[in-house]
C-alpha cells in the first residue's frame, strides 16, 4: 500500500518510517504520496492517539535527492512554471497535511535531518534526537530555497533570528546544539531514540484523546491571533470537552485515586 515508507500501529501509537535507506530517506514523489496517505490513515484510526515519524537506516531524512537535482528529473524537472506547480501539488502537500493533523506527532530523529529533512522534523510537534544526529537547513548550499515551507516552520520552532542564521549560512549543527537552541526536546543515545519517542508519545496517548487534540489545535491557532480570538476559541473547546465522558472519567479517577480509562468519548 505504501511506497518508500512503512506504516504500523502499536497500541495507541502509529509509527511512520521513511524507507529509502540507500538514499538516506531522501524524498521521492512516491514517498510524498505515501506520507500523506499514512497521515490520513493515522488520523482516521480512532485507536491511534499519537504518531511517531522516523527514518530507516542511518539517516532520518536527507531532504531532496541529489541525483535528481543533478539530472533535473522527478520533482526537480521542468521550467519555472512547471516547477512551481510541482511544488504546490507535490512536496507542499506534506506541510499542509501535517498542519491539519490534530493528533500529536513526535519526530524520532535517528540520524541526519538535512534540508527538507529538518523541515519535516520541524513540522512535527515534538522532536527527540539521537546522539550523533546532524541537523541543517542547507538549501543555500545547493543553490535552493526551502521550497517545502521550511522558512515558516523553522522560525516557529526556534525563533526568527536563530532560524535566519541557520538558513542563510546553511550551517549543520549537532544534536546538543539543537537541544540548546530548543530545536529538539531531548537528546538520547543513538540506540535509544525510538524508545524515547515511544515514551514521549505514550505519555501523550495516556491522556484524554479529545482534550489532547483540541489542546494542540488551540495552541497552533492561538499562535498568531489576538487575545480575544484565542479566548473565544478556548471557551468553545472547553465547552466541548467539559461535556465528554472522558472528562467525567478523569475527575472520578482522580477523586478515586485510580488510573483513568479513557475512551475518546
Amino acid at each position: 500500500m505504501y511506497t518508500d515508507l512503512q506504516y504500523q500501529t502499536e497500541g495507541p501509537l502509529a509509527i511512520i518510517t521513511l524507507d529509502r535507506p540507500a538514499a538516506r530517506n531522501a524524498y521521492s514523489s512516491a514517498m510524498v504520496d505515501s506520507l500523506v496517505a499514512a497521515l490520513d490513515a493515522a488520523e482516521r484510526d480512532e485507536q491511534v492517539r499519537a504518531i511517531i515519524l522516523t527514518g530507516a537506516g542511518q539517516a532520518f531524512h536527507a531532504g531532496g535527492d541529489l541525483k535528481q537535482m543533478r539530472d533535473a528529473t522527478g520533482m526537480f524537472a521542468g521550467d519555472p512554471v512547471a516547477l512551481r506547480r510541482q511544488y504546490i501539488e507535490g512536496i507542499q502537500r506534506v506541510p499542509r497535511r501535517i498542519s491539519l493533523c490534530d493528533k500529536p506527532i513526535v519526530a524520532a530523529i535517528n540520524g541526519a535531518a538535512i534540508g527538507a529533512g529538518l523541515d519535516l522534523a520541524c513540522m512535527c510537534d515534538l522532536r527527540v534526537a539521537a546522539e550523533g544526529a546532524q541537523l541543517g537547513s542547507t538549501f543555500v548550499k545547493v543553490g535552493l530555497v526551502p521550497g517545502d515551507g521550511g522558512a515558516y516552520v523553522l522560525a516557529r520552532a526556534i525563533g526568527f533570528a536563530r532560524a535566519l542564521e541557520l538558513m542563510l549560512t546553511g550551517r549543520v549543527i549537532d544534536a546538543h546544539e539543537a537541544l540548546a537552541i530548543g530545536l529538539v526536546h531531548r537528546v538520547v543515545e543513538a540506540g535509544a531514540v525510538m524508545d524515547a519517542a515511544r515514551q514521549l508519545a505514550g505519555a501523550i496517548a495516556h491522556n484524554a484523546p479529545l482534550a489532547v487534540r483540541l489542546t494542540k489545535r488551540a495552541a497552533y491557532r492561538s499562535w498568531d491571533c489576538d487575545l480575544e480570538t484565542a479566548l473565544e476559541l478556548a471557551a468553545s473547546y472547553q465547552g466541548m470537552v467539559q461535556n465528554t465522558a472522558d472528562h467525567r472519567e478523569a475527575v472520578e479517577a482522580i477523586l478515586g485515586k485510580r488510573a483513568p480509562a479513557f475512551t475518546g468519548r
